[in-house]
């Protein structure tokens, strides 16, 4: 609660003080071009940066890989987005951060060591989440009528296995 407060009540006062602030400095209309310019660039910068990402984690699972860092680094250019086009220039500089080639993966890794996954087993919550090892081994173990057949065809494309001059992978 103390975070969701902190984002949302006082990070909005601080930068309307420091929007305020720079107006004083540098005048109103060039602090909006300013905040409009960002938006801009940030924008242009998440979509450069998260093709990049796509790609990459493409040729991971391409390769067999989970891009599970793609993935850490994919949800970081959202909210990197959101914080470029958010006005202001706090959420800009921390939307920077994230966005940066540099910076990202660092962040990423960070996010994914602090990530735990908890796998639920029967029992641990209300009993009813998941299955145990024991009956999953006694579903597997039910006659085979029991439970629902799906039945099927296949084919071999592959002409030397349909020859027999060489046996399946």
């Amino acid at each position: 609660m103390g975070k969701l407060f902190l984002l949302f009540a006082i990070l909005p006062i601080l930068e309307i003080t420091l929007l305020i602030h720079v107006g004083e400095l540098i005048g109103g209309w060039n602090t909006v071009a300013i905040v409009i310019v960002t938006a801009f660039l940030g924008a242009h910068l998440v979509r450069q940066q998260g093709l990049n990402t796509l790609l990459t984690a493409q040729q991971k699972m391409q390769q067999g890989a989970m891009p599970g860092q793609e993935m850490a680094e994919g949800l970081l250019l959202v909210i990197a987005g959101v914080m470029l086009v958010t006005p202001g220039f706090i959420t800009d500089i921390f939307g920077i951060i994230l966005c940066l080639p540099l910076t990202r993966p660092l962040i990423a890794k960070a996010l994914l060591k602090g990530l735990v996954v908890k796998v639920v087993q029967s029992g641990s919550v209300n009993g009813n989440f998941g299955q145990s090892q024991a009956d999953f081994q006694a579903k597997s173990q039910q006659d085979p009528q029991d439970g629902e057949i799906i039945e099927g065809e296949y084919e071999t494309k592959d002409e030397s296995i349909k020859q027999g001059l060489r046996k399946p992978d």
